[in-house]
């Protein structure tokens, strides 16, 4: 119940029988009291009354950063599978320009391909998904490529790269990547600056990532495109052949393979759904934000 109250006892309604000037207390501006000793309390006109308090919410990722990160999810499932697939179509591997099956390779996964041409030292071939799946291999491909380009254009002109994933001054040494790798060793939990940014260590794994692994593999996958070698034949050579390329796109493979298997375990020691939720909708709770 709100009252305007004149500085003596007049006012609009009635006058409490049982408020005095000595339970009431001055607010302000002349002409507002709060009863303080009385069933019934008298407020100031004008003061908000106690309501539920919103909890805060704050900006994680930006929509940019969010989209391109589903969209390398999506490209990068696909050419795994994919290029699994592809692999198994011929699963030996060699060193130069030159690989068949008249050339001793430098390794051979201990599988049986999906072509009886093949010897593998199987008596059986697997089935041959090899059309459909080196068709979707190179869509996605392309995906990812555009994708990535984007990410690195907005990144450089907003100013991304340098304020989130470059480590900050007093962080650009071992010793600093050291101590939060023990920390990660040892579970201890992030301290509250690393709630709203990354720390040295994950800054420098995903400059690693974005800017080594992931140009690295497109590289040597258009290098063993016949078709964009012919136009850019330097791609090729600069690696040491379109063998060489596949070998080295294999192992960057299983890299980047690894450091999805690492950056899903830390997404579910640190709280699954709210990473996802950062990671979808841009916004987590303000305690809850890693």
């Amino acid at each position: 119940m709100i009252k305007r109250l004149a500085p003596g006892l007049g006012g609009w309604g009635s006058w409490p029988p049982t408020l005095t000037a000595q339970n009431a207390v001055r607010m302000g501006r002349p002409g507002r009291w709060l009863c303080l000793r009385h069933t019934s309390s008298w407020y100031p006109l004008r003061v908000a009354t106690l309501s539920p308090v919103r909890q805060k919410t704050s900006p994680r990722h930006a929509a940019v950063v969010r989209v391109t990160h589903w969209l390398t999810v999506v490209a990068f499932v696909a050419l795994t599978v994919t290029g699994l697939e592809i692999v198994i179509s011929h699963p030996r591997f060699y060193w130069g320009e030159v690989g068949n099956v008249n050339v001793k390779p430098a390794f051979t996964l201990p599988i049986p391909a999906s072509r009886d041409t093949v010897p593998t030292g199987y008596k059986y071939v697997m089935p041959d998904q090899n059309g459909w799946s080196r068709y979707l291999h190179f869509e996605a491909a392309w995906l990812l490529l555009f994708t990535a380009l984007a990410y690195g254009a907005w990144g450089l002109v907003s100013g991304h790269f340098k304020r989130n994933l470059v480590p900050v001054r007093g962080e650009r040494g071992w010793r600093a990547i050291w101590a939060r790798t023990r920390k990660y060793l040892r579970r201890s939990p992030p301290g509250r600056q690393e709630e709203k940014s990354y720390n040295v260590l994950q800054r420098v794994t995903y400059l690693v990532v974005i800017f080594v692994l992931f140009p690295l593999i497109m590289w040597t996958g258009l290098a063993m495109s016949p078709s964009f070698t012919g136009a850019f034949p330097a791609t090729a050579w600069l690696v040491g052949g379109r063998q060489t390329a596949r070998t080295l796109h294999f192992f960057l493979t299983w890299a980047l393979i690894a450091f999805l298997v690492v950056h899903v375990v830390m997404i579910a020691i640190s709280g699954f759904w709210r990473r996802m939720r950062a990671m979808t909708i841009g916004r987590a709770r303000t305690e809850d934000e890693l």
